[in-house]
């Protein structure tokens, strides 16, 4: 494929590098400011940067539109980043229709977030520290989804790793929110270990095979090479893919690396917005959608990352379910419908995975975003069995979190009908009719938990009398965000429309970087499965409206064992503490700080004076000062000395 080159892509990242950059400066100089940085001027150049950035993309966007379809590639090269030996990898840039619409979701919708942020976290100490977080988290975003190869992406990867670490544990003076950040942070290393050695066996595979390359086209150009269906290319692409999507695992908080996600709550609202909608957690999918050339040899890999979806969309819908904490909610909402996204992309049907990233962009943000001015106006709390009777207090929110939760059920015309109808219906069609089970299930479960979320929120009786009377809808710089997000989350789905209804967008722009993903099923059983993915999604709206929207409890119901269980979510983190972190604490308190540190360099620092001291004692009498001392000294060595040489002369003779 010709590629166009262009100047204009590195002002994509750079716009909200120089955002933080900006906030950075501003936040030192007014470190001992009573009222900090100017808020104006703040929030303008953090909402600024973004919206700079997302008009930059827009043109981007439509000079490729421009091209002719197999020529859709623009790249920027900037700099040489490491020349050394065969390893030659550029500070390039490169956009092409898989990475345009990811800058497009991420610089709009983070937008709108930043501008959010402007009201949510106006009271906050902290205000422009925030901001600069938000802007660099953005400028780490773009430059995952630019990069023009792995260790390009790869900086993206990790920047975004240590700005959810700064985010989620932005309250850090609170032990709980500083320790969620740190087990965002750890739990991401363990799939970043997975996804280096997948880098390192690609670049040494390409060097003793024709040429090193961690460029994506050059991947691309290399595996195509490779002869189709032979046990060598299979393993190969097997054990690439497979490394790289333990990279994914962790990124995207798939099972068993997804205990971090939900702690993540911890974090101000809209950082978890941003984190589940259109940046980090996303990462994941977009990445095994790019190297799609390497994922499509290997059936093994593509099983792997379908079933791990499968059962992740699953698990995380059934905690769901007991959940109280309304964020907690949302969070394995998201882990549920990323199951899904890795489902479609480990099928096959990659725009169809893609699409979902898109759709599920919206009516997250908006759910987040939703969420976050519930609790602003509850001054706090977060624990739904408190609220109840919202609905007239805060219509706006009410109103686009009720459409953003029909959305996320599967209820047409809503954005995510479309995008979870197609992966159920790809599933269903390539005959993983085991896969097809369990997310039509997990469909039933998913509008189940999130009406009674929305029940629990806005209808019934006020729980908590007091704080619900004070309730108050948000101001416009949050509700705006809303309204926009409510929009789009109506009108998105249509890009993705079924065959039988009419062109596929989304599909056909995406199709020369992932190829194609439609399915021909008959009409009848094509409306048939539509009609049972909306029939469950119903049914368990309908559960919810019986137990939660007529008369909703005061309490929560009586608790059983299944319920304990799902509750303390299978009790993953025990074990996980049982069997390392217990075990790792222990080794390094008794090998390393006891055995090494106290017993070793400890013991050997504090006893090194006590030996020198000793010595210089015995050599101290040597030297006492006294003339006879000297003298007796001298009269032994003398006698010493002729000893010596009598000795040696009679052995000579």
């Amino acid at each position: 494929m010709d590629s166009h080159t262009t100047n204009l892509l590195l002002w994509v990242p750079l716009l909200p590098l120089l955002g933080a950059i900006i906030n950075g400066f501003l936040t030192l100089f007014y470190a001992k400011s009573e009222h900090g940085a100017p808020k104006g001027l703040v929030s303008a150049v953090a909402v600024g940067a973004p919206l700079l950035a997302f008009f930059v993309s827009l043109k981007l966007f439509f000079e490729l539109r421009g091209l002719d379809e197999s020529a859709r590639l623009m790249t920027q090269h900037v700099a040489t980043w490491i020349q050394a030996g065969q390893l030659n990898v550029g500070m390039d840039f490169m956009l092409d229709p898989l990475s345009a619409v990811m800058i497009l979701m991420v610089t709009f919708i983070g937008t709108l977030i930043h501008l959010y942020s402007v009201g949510y976290m106006s009271h906050d100490r902290g205000f422009s520290r925030y901001f600069t977080y938000l802007n660099l988290f953005t400028f780490s975003m773009l430059v995952l989804v630019l990069g023009k190869n792995l260790p390009m992406m790869f900086v993206g990867w990790e920047g975004v790793g240590v700005c959810s670490y700064l985010l989620i544990g932005f309250w850090y003076s609170d032990i709980l929110k500083a320790n969620a950040g740190n087990k965002a942070f750890i739990t991401n290393r363990v799939g970043d270990f997975g996804f280096l050695l997948g880098i390192f066996f690609l670049f040494v595979y390409t060097m003793n095979h024709g040429g090193a390359t961690l460029d994506f086209v050059g991947l691309k150009a290399f595996f195509e090479a490779m002869p189709k269906g032979e046990a060598l290319t299979i393993t190969v692409a097997t054990t690439a893919a497979l490394l790289l999507f333990i990279g994914a695992m962790g990124k995207s908080a798939q099972v068993p690396l997804h205990v971090w996600l939900a702690d993540a709550m911890a974090g101000p609202t809209p950082v978890s917005a941003l984190i589940h909608a259109a940046t980090m957690v996303t990462a994941g999918v977009y990445m095994v959608a790019r190297c799609n050339f390497i994922f499509g040899l290997s059936p093994l890999a593509q099983t792997v990352v379908a079933s791990i979806g499968a059962l992740t969309a699953l698990f995380a819908a059934s905690i769901a379910l007991t959940q109280s904490d309304i964020k907690r909610v949302l969070a394995y909402s998201t882990l549920s419908q990323l199951g899904y996204m890795f489902v479609g992309v480990g099928i096959g049907a990659y725009s169809t995975g893609m699409f979902h990233v898109f759709t599920h962009a919206f009516f997250k943000a908006l759910l987040f975003l939703g969420a976050g001015s519930v609790i602003h106006a509850m001054h706090e709390e977060q624990n739904l069995w408190k609220m109840g009777g919202l609905k007239a207090k805060m219509p706006i929110t009410f109103a686009t979190m009720g459409i953003a939760t029909l959305a996320i059920a599967g209820i047409p015309p809503f954005a995510g009908f479309f995008s979870k109808d197609e992966i159920l219906l790809h599933a269903f069609a390539h005959q993983h009719y085991v896969i097809y089970g369990v997310l039509l299930l997990t469909a039933a479960i998913t509008a189940y938990y999130m009406f009674r979320m929305f029940f629990l929120a806005f209808y019934g009786t006020p729980r908590d009398k007091h704080r619900v009377e004070h309730a108050h809808e948000s101001p416009w710089v949050m509700t705006l965000p809303l309204v926009v997000l409510c929009a789009f989350t109506v009108f998105v789905g249509f890009l993705g429309l079924p065959h039988i209804w009419g062109p596929n967008l989304f599909g056909e722009w995406l199709a020369p970087v992932v190829g194609t993903s439609a399915v021909h099923v008959s009409l009848g059983l094509e409306y048939g499965l539509m009609g049972l993915s909306v029939l469950v999604a119903v049914i368990g709206i309908s559960i919810a409206y019986a137990r939660y929207g007529k008369a909703t409890p005061a309490t929560e119901p009586t608790r059983t064992v299944w319920w304990e269980v799902l509750k303390n979510k299978y009790y993953i983190d025990e074990f996980y503490d049982a069997v390392l972190i217990k075990p790792l604490r222990y080794m390094a308190r008794v090998l390393l700080n006891k055995g090494t540190e106290e017993n070793g360099i400890d013991k050997a620092v504090n006893e090194a004076p006590r030996v020198y001291a000793s010595i210089s004692g015995a050599v101290r009498t040597l030297q006492n000062g006294l003339t006879r001392s000297y003298a007796l000294m001298m009269l032994v060595g003398a006698a010493v000395i002729a000893v010596y040489y009598i000795l040696k002369f009679d052995t000579l003779h």
